[in-house]
């Protein structure tokens, strides 16, 4: 079209009349076709949440498409949307709304993760594995050279703090998450369950697989595990190797044994054998204390 002047001019599409520039659009994707994210760390549980939204779906469909990309096999990759997609299942579709998306290997998992982190009350080592997921993307996302700073370079603590501040944390404590995928993962299944203190697993993070090994039989064994017990070990460790005999003296030598309640009572006609009848129970008492008071100086002499 052009205007009084003969100059083209473009027509504004509808969506941008609506406000409405550059909308993705949805299209049905068979389900069959979408294979899930590599290495997702966010569990899809059958619980009931889960069939709520399988209800939900069976009502009114999936409402919110999924999140696609193309990999290099040219098939559909699952970046968000696998809780969707598996109620989708369940509830009998064959094919569920999705956009699908170009993205790079490292901007994917960086979606993936800012799509779930956000759920309510995800599990440790779901926070764990998707923070470090998404640290090493940005890291090496910021690394890359560019024309204008070809020596690009960023830290762990500035990309911890990023990732917090995107998510109502410190940098501090995304650190501490990404410790327990350090963890050997019957520990961090503890930490899951509210087995193992969140701080004692950052704590045995730091100690070599193997001992942790140990540490899992100990747990199994007695059913706790002690700051104090850990703390004592790592700085054990710290002056070279040990074997699993010596870490359990070490535990067992920290456990405080608890101390015997003893009580003793006299019959009131073993007493009045000893004591005249006049004499009251304080009486009864002082003497008694005396009597024992110089017992234990000749014990000491």
């Amino acid at each position: 079209m052009k205007n009084r002047s003969g100059e083209k001019i473009k027509l504004a599409s509808i969506d941008e009349l609506l406000g409405v520039v550059n909308e993705e659009s949805a299209m049905e994707i068979e389900i069959s076709k979408i294979h899930p994210f590599k290495n997702h760390p966010f569990k899809v549980l059958d619980d009931e949440k889960m069939q709520d939204l399988v209800e939900s779906v069976k009502i009114n469909g999936v409402l919110t498409p999924v999140l696609l990309r193309m990999d290099e096999n040219e098939e559909y990759e699952m970046v968000s949307g696998h809780r969707r997609m598996h109620a989708a299942q369940l509830a009998g579709l064959t094919t569920i709304p999705a956009i699908v998306r170009e993205l790079s290997d490292d901007d994917a998992v960086i979606a993936m993760v800012d799509a779930n982190i956000q759920r309510e009350e995800l599990l440790p080592s779901e926070k764990a594995f998707a923070y470090k997921m998404k640290m090493d993307a940005m890291r090496r996302t910021a690394g890359r050279p560019t024309k204008e700073n070809p020596r690009q370079n960023v830290g762990n603590y500035e990309t911890a703090d990023l990732i917090g501040k995107d998510n109502g944390e410190s940098g501090r404590q995304v650190q501490r998450y990404i410790r327990l995928t350090e963890l050997i993962p019957e520990l961090l299944d503890l930490v899951d369950k509210k087995k193992l203190q969140f701080t004692v697993a950052i704590d045995i993070s730091y100690i070599d697989k193997d001992v942790q090994e140990w540490i899992y039989e100990y747990i199994s064994d007695t059913g706790f595990i002690k700051p104090k017990q850990i703390a004592t070990l790592r700085t054990q460790l710290n002056d070279g190797p040990i074997n699993q005999i010596q870490m359990l003296s070490i535990f067992n030598n920290c456990v405080m044994a608890k101390k015997v309640s003893r009580s003793i009572t006299f019959s009131e006609k073993k007493l009045t054998k000893y004591f005249p009848n006049d004499y009251t129970t304080k009486d009864m008492e002082q003497v008694i204390e005396s009597l024992l008071e110089k017992w234990m100086q000749e014990q000491s002499c």
